[in-house]
């Protein structure tokens, strides 16, 4: 696949590493051309550093690895606001949550990734990658699942392709206005670990169904 990484920072490194080595072109994006060069030189492979809006034209998925705070700036270089994302996959991996604490800054009860689709219109944004660290994609790494939330079929597809190239396993939580709950479970998992208290220790081990929602290789 063809994939822009709007951002430059350790997640955008991580899972652009993991791409290039599953044999996808990765195009980075990020504020400075400086910063995007070192992350492409990080990321290695054929990975290109380009402006903002070269990053997501003709992609057949664009992550947006920045802050809450740094995503109107990145979506307005993008050309976002003009409809240059429209009809692309857009993975949201972000963590709005105040550090250490784990309470959410979105106030008004919306998931992030809807705000997002509000600055990027016609893009279908899909909340992906937000619980693991970085390291989490480096290779050899055990799988962990990817719980994914979007409103767009071809879009989770994408997605869950991608989350199974970078090592990981795909799991639909639902549309994307549960993309909320997901964002909650971060600032859930954020508090208790900077709080001194390992997270899973606070979940029970449910088995999973026999109809548990896996998406799977050529589903849908």
């Amino acid at each position: 696949m063809r994939i822009g990484i709007l951002g430059t920072g350790n997640l955008a490194v991580g899972l652009g590493a993991a791409w290039t080595r599953a044999g996808h072109e990765v195009l980075v994006g990020g504020r400075s051309a400086d910063k995007a060069a070192a992350a492409a030189l990080q990321i290695g492979g054929d990975a290109t550093a380009v402006s903002p809006i070269d990053t997501v034209t003709g992609r057949d998925a664009v992550l947006l690895a920045v802050s809450w705070q740094g995503l109107p700036g990145m979506l307005r270089a993008a050309g976002a606001g003009d409809g240059s994302l429209a009809g692309t996959p857009l993975l949201d991996p972000t963590n709005a949550v105040e550090h250490g604490v784990g309470e959410l800054l979105t106030m008004d009860g919306r998931a992030v990734a809807e705000h997002i689709a509000d600055w990027a219109p016609g893009a279908q944004v899909v909340k992906a990658f937000h619980l693991f660290p970085a390291d989490q994609w480096r290779e050899g790494r055990d799988p962990v699942t990817v719980a994914i939330a979007g409103d767009h079929e071809g879009a989770l597809r994408i997605t869950a392709q991608l989350v199974r190239d970078a090592g990981g396993r795909p799991a639909v939580l639902g549309p994307l206005r549960r993309a909320r709950q997901l964002e909650e479970v971060a600032g859930f998992v954020i508090g208790l670990a900077f709080s001194g208290v390992d997270p899973s220790s606070a979940i029970p081990r449910v088995p999973a169904p026999d109809n548990e929602r896996l998406i799977s290789p050529g589903s849908g």
